[in-house]
């Protein structure tokens, strides 16, 4: 189409390190500091300054010499880029624990996300309230997403259903999926998954933790 503007592309990697840029942000700005040097940011971020400031490039904000960026403006270009300046409805599939925890936590609202249903396979949770939303039953799940239109499904269910829920999920036409489930789960083409792991991450620090040990008692 003549005249449209191709968006700029942002590297994985840095659109990884985005949120972490952001949260030392708010710290920042919870301090009353109004302005962040490259150098201050990428200490709070743990990364190099040179970093910080090839990735913000991307977002077009290069600071000012001798002052650094201004934090609040920071904070807008990042938010924005994020997708965080608007609302995005979540699903949350799966009311144990980790479900409740989940649909608990205030700081989604704070950064956007508004969790705007509960579902569970287990006829026994149904209608259980948590806060506001009661929990409704995962064969419901294709009229809540017609009538609520969530933007992001997040499975926090037992990794032997994950796979099952991720297929619900696509076939309700959410193709934004967060599965905490410690499985691997299949999605199709157009559609993004994110994991998280906490199994793994355990596992990882168990590696750094024996590695402290044995270099103790060497």
């Amino acid at each position: 189409m003549a005249g449209s503007i191709t968006p700029r592309r942002i590297p994985e990697a840095t659109v990884a390190r985005l949120p972490v840029y952001l949260r030392a942000l708010f710290e920042v700005r919870d301090q009353q500091q109004a302005t962040i040097s490259s150098e201050r940011l990428a200490e709070l971020a743990g990364v190099n300054a040179a970093k910080v400031r090839k990735d913000l490039s991307y977002l077009g904000s290069y600071g000012t010499r001798g002052v650094g960026y201004d934090v609040e403006y920071l904070v807008f270009q990042i938010s924005r880029e994020l997708g965080l300046t608007q609302d995005w409805p979540v699903l949350i599939v799966g009311v144990g624990n980790l479900g409740h925890a989940l649909a608990n936590y205030r700081g989604f609202l704070v950064r956007g996300f508004r969790v705007v249903a509960l579902v569970d396979a287990d006829p026994a949770k149904v209608g259980e309230r948590i806060g506001e939303l009661a929990v409704q039953h995962l064969d419901d799940l294709p009229a809540i997403a017609a009538e609520r239109h969530p933007a992001i499904g997040i499975i926090a269910t037992p990794a032997a259903a994950a796979q099952e829920v991720a297929d619900r999920l696509v076939a309700a036409g959410i193709t934004s999926i967060l599965n905490f489930a410690p499985a691997v789960v299949a999605v199709p083409e157009g559609v993004t998954l994110r994991k998280v792991d906490l199994s793994i991450e355990l596992q990882i620090l168990s590696f750094y933790q024996q590695r402290q040990a044995e270099s103790a008692s060497a």
